[in-house]
């Protein structure tokens, strides 16, 4: 196993400040998403870690007109729901060049889905606002973790060995740090985020 802590003491930035929409009967947009959210990853994945893996789903929720969570890192083959519970229509879509897609408008209690099958970043908005926006972060492998509330992560089943641990956070890969795992064991990689 590789856990440890990531803590982020960059300023990610505001998003952008929105009109009160409460004057259309909508309720105002609740706190925006998580951008201090990180993923750490293996650089280079140990041998059989490409096994085939059952279909796998995941979620990315559209809520309070933001994308629960801010960051979704999944295996490659997952297919992703996108529900819509907000009382509003929203427009999922992206341009990346791994996996691009545009699911049309659509309304409370409905939900679209996208299989990604090619490793990479994708970056998700809504075309209705602008302000809405996620990232995808799609892995060929299965050794890696996103941060909790309080930034640690546990990446677990490494097998003994010698890795490079990345650290994934707001758009881009901010640290690699090297780390050993004993056989049977576990060791602790924190990173710091500036």
């Amino acid at each position: 196993m590789i856990r440890g802590r990531v803590d982020v003491q960059r300023d990610v930035g505001a998003t952008e400040a929105r009109p009160n929409v409460a004057d259309l009967g909508v309720a105002p947009r609740r706190e925006g998403p998580d951008r201090r959210q990180s993923v750490v990853y293996l650089e280079t994945a140990p041998q059989g870690a490409f096994e085939e893996h059952p279909s796998l789903r995941a979620s990315l929720d559209q809520k309070d007109e933001a994308f629960v969570p801010y960051v979704l890192p999944i295996l490659a083959g997952t297919t992703v729901d996108f529900p819509n519970r907000d009382r509003t229509y929203h427009n999922v879509f992206s341009l990346s060049k791994i996996t691009s897609f545009d699911l049309g408008r659509y309304a409370r209690g409905q939900s679209k889905a996208v299989r990604f099958d090619r490793p990479g970043v994708v970056r998700v908005f809504c075309d209705i606002h602008s302000h809405m926006s996620a990232y995808i972060l799609v892995f060929a492998h299965r050794f890696f973790a996103a941060t909790d509330p309080e930034g640690r992560y546990h990446i677990d089943g490494v097998p003994a060995g010698s890795y490079d641990v990345a650290v994934w956070t707001d758009g881009r890969v901010r640290e690699t740090r090297p780390a050993r795992v004993p056989e049977g064991g576990a060791v602790d990689v924190d990173f710091l985020v500036r």
